[in-house]
């Protein structure tokens, strides 16, 4: 392509298509595991079902964004058995009950950019404005 069309021409394509293409992706990543109710647990009170379940989303995307992203929306039942191909997740979570969890949609998933950091004590994760009440808390336990 850079003998065809030149370095430049491709790097003007190339380029941005890239960045967009690897901002979607660590976008999925980032809100399948990181979303308001999720699931974190230390080692000796960590449960699998719990985990798959409850520690990654059913991020519930529009069915043309579903199919570009092979249905990775699903990332509740991949956690539980990643074997399962991605053609099957669907039929996976439409024929099971147990999967039937509360979807994030694009616009519900946004609430997520202020999730940052994992409150122990409340089990939930939670924005850098929190910070202040870790300080405090922090303070008074020092004194």
């Amino acid at each position: 392509m850079v003998a065809l069309i030149g370095w430049k021409a491709v790097l003007l394509v190339q380029a941005p298509i890239l960045l967009i293409g690897n901002s979607i992706g660590v976008w999925l990543f980032y809100v399948q595991h990181n979303f308001e109710g999720t699931y974190w647990e230390r080692q000796e009170n960590w449960d699998f079902l719990s985990a798959g379940m409850r520690g990654s989303s059913f991020y519930q995307l529009p069915g043309l964004l579903q199919w570009f992203t092979g249905n990775i929306g699903y990332h509740h039942i991949h956690h539980l058995s990643p074997r399962i191909p991605n053609y099957k997740l669907q039929s996976c979570h439409d024929e099971n009950s147990i999967f039937q969890v509360k979807p994030l949609t694009i616009l519900t998933s946004l609430k997520s950019l202020r999730l940052r950091l994992w409150d122990e004590e409340k089990k939930q994760m939670v924005g850098y404005r929190n910070l202040k009440q870790f300080r405090t808390r922090a303070f008074d336990a020092a004194n």
